[in-house]
């Protein structure tokens, strides 16, 4: 991230530099000169805020932002940098990656065609939008003149002639517009900055460019090329607001603070171990959330809900004040409402954004996570939870603790890991800068109950979509945007064969990403939780057809590690627990791209430990045949007896 303190240095971004006169460039090149004069600031420290554009170029918008940024130059001085990528959908990923990691300060463009390109976009869109991260996405549009009609790749819709593919990335997106006239791009760039750059409000902004308007030309306005910055406000919270939290906290006898991905995106670690110095009061958190403490921090219990450790959820059954600190409350977090079972349980919800603090009926403190955190320390100043709370949980976490060096140790280095054991041979090589990416499948929940993260962006886990492709081209975004980090990223099979053609990206941009393949044979996640929800594992595995008709044959003969040595990644194959530690080190010492390939035992010992068997709400068929889906439905409605709706 290109970022500079206030003050000396930044002569004409302190505000909007005045110029006069006009420039005739076409919409494409004025959009590549104002987007290269953009620059957000926080606590007095700026950052470009569109760092690069990603591209891959097709009849919509190779003559116009291809073009643009032939224009502009590539060189180390280029105004944009352009990064070519190779699925659409992917370059977004990495986008996010980049924007998360720089705690959403910079962030990336992504520019394509019309058609299969714009519609590749959506489900970056979605990820980006769901998990509060800036992306700003152009994709090319049809002629706005109309004088090819259809154009190549145009859906036509008979009763609105003004829609295209376009149009379904508008509820994906935090903000939409179609820039019909070349004027209307002014508006349209303004309101897109101002959507990337707000704490409460970002997400996918999307800018659909009809490829005409693209290439033509108008006599822009020089202010509209001048540098402006973008302020990252830091809202504080109303007084009234921090007096009945603190009120709220003082009358609680067992409070558990719940972090979430706001704390990270405020740069709010210090003031949340400042708070927890100060009170005792244990932290648990999300999966966005994780990392907000040191592993080893006393109030540290490590991850919640449904994939959470046993001490945390142990804590979150018995708590009677939850403080939620950038949190959304998703299912996973709340067990589906089954979790915070303490009849009297209150809840108080420090956040940026009016809606997430609301929910829970919560007591609410609307403000950025740091300022929040600050003024209720302040106001708790000398409060401390009892002794015997802090000796409890303090037992709790030393009992997890020696579950986790269980899960991690190998009796056998001569063995097959298990996919616990991967992740105990990588906590032996890691260091504190290190950065662990995952997204989905059985990685992210092992990850949350096991992972000891040290550092508060160490752990990169994209779990508010959990999008299956997302760890490689996220990986190559993080390490853009901290090229000095190792950054690791985590791949099942699965997701594997779903996007791994950003490796090459990865090699052709000298992109020093370390991959760890795990291969289990298929969705180990889903065959699971198939098997609980009475669908007995059916179209899980990675197999042969069985003479019935079901994939139970043998594992299908496909060599995951010789297709990522062909993109261009170094290959290191490890078939014991003692290989894997040797080609772990290797790969973190290569300055080239990658990849530990690794197969892993899972047999009925492998599994990592179950936490608290917190449960998550996935509907079994209410009548069925067949005795498996009729004993899911039986433990289901048992489950879900527990629900509540916190009033």
């Amino acid at each position: 991230m290109n970022s500079v303190p206030g003050g000396a240095g930044t002569e004409g971004r302190t505000g909007r530099r005045t110029e006069r006169g006009t420039r005739r460039l076409t919409v494409a090149q004025a959009l590549v000169r104002f987007l290269a004069a953009q620059y957000t600031e926080r606590d007095g420290r700026q950052h470009r805020l569109i760092d690069a554009c990603w591209g891959i170029f097709g009849h919509g918008n190779v003559a116009g932002i291809g073009q643009a940024l032939v224009e502009s130059g590539q060189g180390d001085d280029a105004p944009l940098r352009y990064l070519q990528g190779r699925n659409e959908q992917a370059m977004v990923h990495a986008a996010v990656g980049y924007a998360r990691q720089n705690n959403r300060l910079s962030a990336h463009a992504v520019t394509t065609s019309i058609g299969p390109g714009a519609t590749n976009l959506v489900t970056g869109a979605a990820l980006a939008t769901v998990n509060r991260l800036p992306v700003l996405l152009l994709p090319g549009d049809i002629f706005a003149t109309r004088t090819a009609d259809p154009v190549l790749q145009q859906l036509e819709v008979p009763g609105a002639g003004d829609v295209s593919v376009n149009d379904a990335l508008r509820p994906v997106s935090r903000y939409f517009d179609r820039v019909h006239r070349p004027e209307a791009l002014i508006p349209a760039a303004l309101q897109a900055m101002r959507v990337l750059a707000d704490p409460a409000d970002t997400g996918a902004v999307t800018l659909a460019l009809p490829q005409d308007v693209q290439a033509e030309a108008y006599d822009w306005p020089a202010e509209f090329f001048a540098e402006r910055v973008w302020h990252v406000r830091r809202p504080g919270p109303e007084p009234a607001e921090v007096a009945a939290a603190a009120t709220a906290v003082l009358d609680a006898r067992r409070p558990l603070i719940v972090a979430g991905g706001g704390v990270h995106h405020s740069e709010a670690e210090d003031a949340l171990r400042a708070l927890a110095d100060a009170t005792g009061i244990p932290v648990a958190s999300t999966q966005a959330g994780k990392g907000s403490l040191r592993f080893d921090h006393p109030c540290d219990v490590g991850g919640i809900g449904h994939t959470g450790t046993a001490v945390a959820d142990d804590l979150a059954r018995a708590a009677d004040l939850v403080i939620g600190v950038g949190t959304r409350y998703s299912d996973f977090t709340t067990a589906s409402n089954t979790l915070f079972a303490e009849p009297d349980v209150r809840f108080l919800n420090l956040n940026i954004t009016p809606f997430d603090s609301h929910k829970m009926s919560a007591l609410t403190l609307v403000a950025d996570a740091r300022a929040g955190l600050e003024a209720l320390t302040g106001a708790l100043l000398g409060h401390r939870v009892a002794a015997s709370y802090e000796e409890e949980f303090a037992r709790g976490k030393a009992e997890w603790e020696r579950a986790v060096d269980s899960a991690y140790a190998a009796k056998d280095e001569g063995a097959r890991p298990t996919q616990a054991q991967v992740l105990g041979a990588l906590d032996g090589v890691v260091g504190d800068d290190d950065v662990v990416i995952n997204a989905a499948g059985s990685l992210p929940g092992d990850l949350h109950k096991l992972w000891r993260a040290r550092s508060p962006r160490q752990y990169h886990l994209e779990y508010g979509y959990s999008c299956m492709g997302y760890e490689i081209p996220g990986a190559i975004g993080v390490r853009l945007a901290a090229p000095d980090r190792p950054v690791w990223a985590l791949v099942g099979d699965g997701t594997y064969l779903m996007l791994p053609g950003e490796i090459v990206t990865a090699v052709q941009e000298g992109v020093n990403i370390n991959m760890v393949l795990v291969q289990n044979h298929g969705y180990a996640s889903i065959g699971g939780l198939s098997e609980q929800t009475g669908a007995e594992r059916f179209g899980t595995a990675y197999r042969y057809r069985a003479a019935d008709g079901s994939y139970t044959g043998e594992p299908l003969p496909v060599d995951l590690a010789a297709n990522a040595a062909s993109l261009g990644l170094d290959v290191i194959r490890a078939e014991t627990v003692g290989e894997l530690r040797t080609a772990l080190a290797r790969a973190r010492a290569s300055e080239r791209p990658t990849c530990v390939y690794v197969e892993t035992d899972t047999g009925p010992s492998a599994p990592a430990p179950p936490g608290a068997a917190a449960w998550w709400d996935v509907v079994v068929a209410e009548t069925s045949g067949r005795p498996a889906a009729r004993k899911a439905r039986e433990e289901y409605e048992r489950h879900a007896a527990a629900r509540r709706r916190h009033l």
